[in-house]
């Protein structure tokens, strides 16, 4: 199951809608064959595990993270596939939340006279595959938060000046949440005061889908992010009417521009776009933003996840930007509270990892 869990993250981040998936086929103690859902529309992790098996494949036991799928989608179930080839065993890590399937997969396994077992590695697959979950139960995407700042918490200087804060090592480290992640998000702040590329930049890396908070569509017309990928799209969230004039300038240009609910201070409503990012599908949203949308997103209970990366620095200054924007707390009762906390040395910085908020503590996705 563990090698399994391994071939599922390699669909980080290229397989939504869908789950994350991994297979492992297992006969006479000897691995036979072994497969992953590499995107959307492609084959499922059993369909690849029983093609490389072949004739192997009968008599075999298959470990599958996540239960197989019973409805037809863009391709057939898989529980179907395991049972035309004759499995004698499936051990699963975990009953697939999606209500088409929920417990139907196991249900069609069992009546064909398979072996099934349930709940090895569950943990570690409900965290794997987090983003979805959170789709599925909550629909809407899980949101991870990506900071990085001085050890005063400056992001930046009083002039705007912040690249680099963190070295090439903390850069890398991005690069690979990148790649693992749906969409990247910014603000507009963001976008007018850095120009960022938003692209993965790692070798065997893919770029997510680029998403500016953008209220009042001030989104230039020229600038890295639009020509740093030829593969992700942009998408410009606002609240302005779709038919508005600078909207209709952006399509031109070859943005998808998301309307979106006032907050009732002319500001895109954050818990609205990330339910519309959820009927679209997405799963995973990084936010890289700055310190006003990053506190509104935390103000509103919408951040799951949190890479926090520090350098060793000292900016000061009470002009330079914090890590944190909007009024905070009153009382320290009141303060937000990190889960499961990791922290990791990359070259000089500091990289602190936490969840937060009651899905990630208390709901289907404990941390390892």
């Amino acid at each position: 199951m563990d090698l399994a869990l391994r071939l599922a993250a390699q669909g980080l981040g290229r397989t939504h809608p869908n789950p994350v998936v991994g297979c492992v086929l297992v006969k006479d103690g000897r691995v036979v064959g072994r497969g992953f859902h590499p995107r959307a529309g492609a084959g499922h992790a059993e369909v690849f595990a029983l093609q490389q098996a072949g004739p192997l494949a009968h008599g075999a036991t298959a470990y599958v993270t996540l239960e197989p799928c019973s409805h037809h989608g863009r391709t057939p179930p898989c529980a179907d596939a395991l049972i035309a080839a004759g499995v004698r065993q499936v051990v699963a890590a975990m009953t697939d939340p999606d209500p088409r399937v929920a417990g139907k997969g196991f249900a069609r396994l069992q009546e064909a006279g398979i072996v099934v077992r349930v709940g090895v590695r569950e943990t570690a697959a409900k965290r794997l595959n987090a983003p979805f979950i959170s789709r599925v139960l909550r629909g809407r995407p899980l949101v991870h938060c990506k900071l990085a700042a001085s050890l005063d918490g400056k992001t930046a200087t009083h002039t705007g000046a912040s690249q680099w804060i963190t070295g090439p090592e903390s850069r890398t480290s991005v690069g690979r949440l990148r790649n693992t992640h749906d969409v990247v998000m910014v603000g507009i702040g963001t976008l007018l005061a850095d120009n960022p590329r938003l692209n993965c930049r790692i070798a065997g890396g893919r770029d997510p889908i680029r998403l500016v908070v953008d209220s009042r569509l001030r989104t230039p017309l020229e600038g890295a992010f639009w020509s740093s990928s030829e593969s992700a799209p942009l998408w410009v969230a606002t609240v302005l009417d779709e038919n508005h004039e600078r909207a209709k300038i952006l399509r031109d240009r070859g943005a998808t521009v998301l309307v979106c609910r006032d907050d009732g201070s002319e500001r895109v409503d954050l818990d609205d776009l990330m339910r519309r990012l959820g009927s679209m599908g997405i799963n995973s949203v990084l936010s890289e933003s700055g310190g006003k949308l990053t506190g509104s997103l935390m103000a509103g209970g919408l951040v799951d996840r949190l890479s926090l990366y520090l350098a060793p620095m000292l900016i000061g200054g009470i002009m330079a930007p914090g890590l944190l924007g909007g009024s905070g707390v009153a009382s320290l009762a009141d303060a937000l509270r990190l889960d499961g906390v990791e922290i990791t040395r990359l070259g000089e910085d500091l990289l602190i990892e936490a969840t937060m908020g009651k899905f990630m503590r208390d709901g289907p996705c404990l941390p390892v």
